[in-house]
């Protein structure tokens, strides 16, 4: 089993309000920024470099949200190490040494790209690791890291679909304000995926739009991110979970050059407190749990 000597401990945390003021649930699954010794140690590229693949801030934006009701739920670890929106073992066999355990996804489209449960390269295409990975070093981090926070996650929101009978899990990410091909358009402030309309009811798109576009950002639709794993794996809108992955655009709250927050930042935190009162307003009724059975 992999050990963190208490580097990574602990490797994520869930801040519960005293009192759910309604059922939605934020999360920021790659805003971690806490790098293991021997990762650093066995990576060619450097610390900067890693970073590049963080959802920097992203975690702090949605910090105040558990003072206001919403439960909060932060992973500590960079998705360079481990990425918990992947499927549990979507992972490339040219990484490794040993056999991979014949249940492993090695074919996915996340795989060929470099970007499976543990990554191969960082955003911007650089390769991670000077050599080869044990596989065993591999599955340790899926156990010890991966596993519990799934774990963690899925009990809260069985926790509020009890308690409410739905749950809105709202998945918090950011993304490069230029993409890497020179053909992609200039991205919004904010794309929503929601997995091409199958990972929630259609209202809370549209209230999330709404909202923020009176705000005076510029909103996208699943374009270029529909929703990852944990959108997908979550949302199941028939029985009243509902999931919707949030990009924001690192521009508007940092300064992306030198990693550090931009003067725009507390205005930025402040939006997405207006946006969770708005949503904390949808009557639960409107959104199923077989609103698209029923359409």
């Amino acid at each position: 089993m992999t050990q963190f000597d208490g580097e990574l401990s602990p490797p994520f945390e869930i801040v519960e309000p005293a009192s759910w003021r309604a059922p939605i649930i934020f999360n920021s699954p790659h805003s971690g920024s806490v790098y293991p010794l021997e990762f650093l140690n066995a990576s060619r590229i450097d610390l900067a470099a890693l970073r590049r693949s963080e959802d920097s801030f992203m975690d702090e934006l949605i910090a105040d949200l558990s003072d206001r009701g919403f439960p909060t739920v932060r992973v500590n670890f960079p998705r360079s190490y481990v990425d918990v929106n992947r499927e549990p073992y979507e992972l490339d066999p040219r990484m490794f040494t040993g056999r991979l355990p014949s249940f492993a996804n090695t074919r996915s489209m996340r795989v060929a790209g470099g970007l499976g449960t543990i990554p191969r390269v960082v955003g911007d295409g650089q390769e991670i690791y000077r050599e080869r990975l044990n596989v065993d070093e591999a599955l340790g981090r899926i156990e010890a890291l991966y596993k519990p926070y799934h774990r963690a996650l899925r009990r809260l929101i069985n926790k509020a679909h009890q308690a409410f009978g739905t749950v809105i899990l709202v998945d918090c990410h950011s993304m490069p304000s230029i993409g890497v091909s020179r053909d992609e358009p200039r991205r919004p402030d904010i794309v929503i995926g929601d997995r091409y309309g199958t990972s929630c009811a259609a209202l809370l798109p549209d209230v999330v739009e709404d909202v923020m576009s009176g705000l005076g950002y510029s909103i996208g639709r699943n374009k270029p991110y529909a929703g990852g794993f944990i959108t997908e794996h979550y949302g199941n809108p028939a029985s009243g979970l509902h999931t919707v992955q949030l990009e924001l655009n690192r521009a508007i709250y940092m300064d992306e050059r030198r990693r550090e927050r931009s003067p725009r930042f507390a205005q930025v935190a402040a939006d997405f407190s207006v946006l969770a009162d708005a949503l904390a307003t949808v009557p639960l009724g409107d959104l199923g749990p077989f609103q698209a059975a029923a359409e």
